[in-house]
């Protein structure tokens, strides 16, 4: 066996005097790790030839500037994005939204009666509709977000009270699908800081993937308990499950982490970055054949308050 070659690590330089500490800062927080190592070692090079500290700030000056500007590049591209992002999502809702209008019109027998073939076919062109709908909001929210032009509206939220809803709106399509969904909250759930609308977009998300990828005649169970930073929300299904390469792939935009996927990848980048943005982490458990569970934690805040739950 031909024994696996290792990437050569460049030789850091000996240096006869360290860098201050709030240089190290500076230049670390000033760009990606390749880019801080490389100013790093320009400014190591300068206290290693006796210079001093005016020298390094002469060098280190250009640095920043430099790792500002393209920081502010960076910045109008994510605007731009967005703006473009808002104008395709505006135009694709227009159309989606007559065409919805028109087949409830249908739906309702106003212009006449529907044979049997015809009212399945309805539904099959609002379901998509709604689905499409849904994909340039996801997408509109992820670009204002990436841009910077989106804030969280937080209040004081009762996350078991979010999670018994969205399992009542998602329990018809699980019905369809045959499938179980269960529920167990606390007695007593710590009200959290959180924007109710992301929360619910994000367990619907995470609820829809399970039902998606959970065979008929399945169960998904959904779980909210307390834990010492806050609210764990759990999320399992008795699907599938992922393989490693699978679970490595979960998280990319336009990339579903499943076999056999009908879905844009897109939902879980949304889920992650809500989740993010209220300061929790998202997490997963799956092991192939034997299903998945999908975890996110919320942190407790100050002025949070209680609400009773229900079992």
């Amino acid at each position: 066996m031909t024994p696996a070659k290792t990437q050569e690590v460049p030789a850091r330089p000996a240096l006869r005097h360290r860098l201050p500490w709030w240089l190290a800062v500076a230049v670390t927080a000033s760009g990606t790790c390749a880019a801080a190592w490389a100013d790093f070692t320009a400014l190591a090079a300068v206290f290693a030839a006796g210079a001093g500290a005016t020298a390094a700030v002469a060098v280190l000056r250009p640095l920043l500037l430099g790792r500002q500007a393209e920081l502010t590049r960076l910045t109008e591209l994510a605007r731009r994005r967005a703006e473009q992002v808002t104008a395709l999502s505006h135009e694709l809702r227009t159309p989606l939204t007559m065409i919805r209008g028109s087949a409830e019109l249908l739906a309702e027998g106003t212009p006449g009666p529907l044979t049997e073939a015809q009212t399945r076919f309805l539904k099959v062109i609002d379901h998509q509709s709604a689905h499409v709908v849904g994909l340039c909001e996801s997408l509109l929210l992820q670009a204002k977000i990436e841009a910077g032009l989106f804030d969280p509206r937080l209040e004081r939220t009762d996350i078991s009270q979010l999670a018994r809803d969205t399992v009542s709106a998602m329990r018809p399509l699980c019905a369809q699908r045959d499938q179980r969904i269960s529920i167990d909250t606390p007695q007593v759930t710590p009200l959290i800081r959180a924007d109710p609308q992301l929360v619910t977009q994000a367990l619907t998300n995470l609820l829809s993937n399970a039902s998606r990828y959970t065979t008929a005649g399945g169960h998904i169970d959904v779980r909210v308990a307390v834990i010492d930073a806050g609210l764990c929300v759990y999320i399992t299904d008795d699907g599938a499950g992922m393989t490693r390469e699978q679970r490595g792939r979960l998280f990319q935009r336009f990339v579903t982490g499943r076999p056999l996927a009908d879905g844009t990848g897109i939902g879980l980048v949304i889920t992650k970055t809500i989740v993010e943005l209220h300061g929790g982490s998202i997490m997963v458990d799956t092991t192939s054949a034997r299903g998945t569970t999908m975890m996110f934690t919320l942190p407790r805040r100050s002025g949070t308050g209680t609400a009773g739950g229900h079992r």
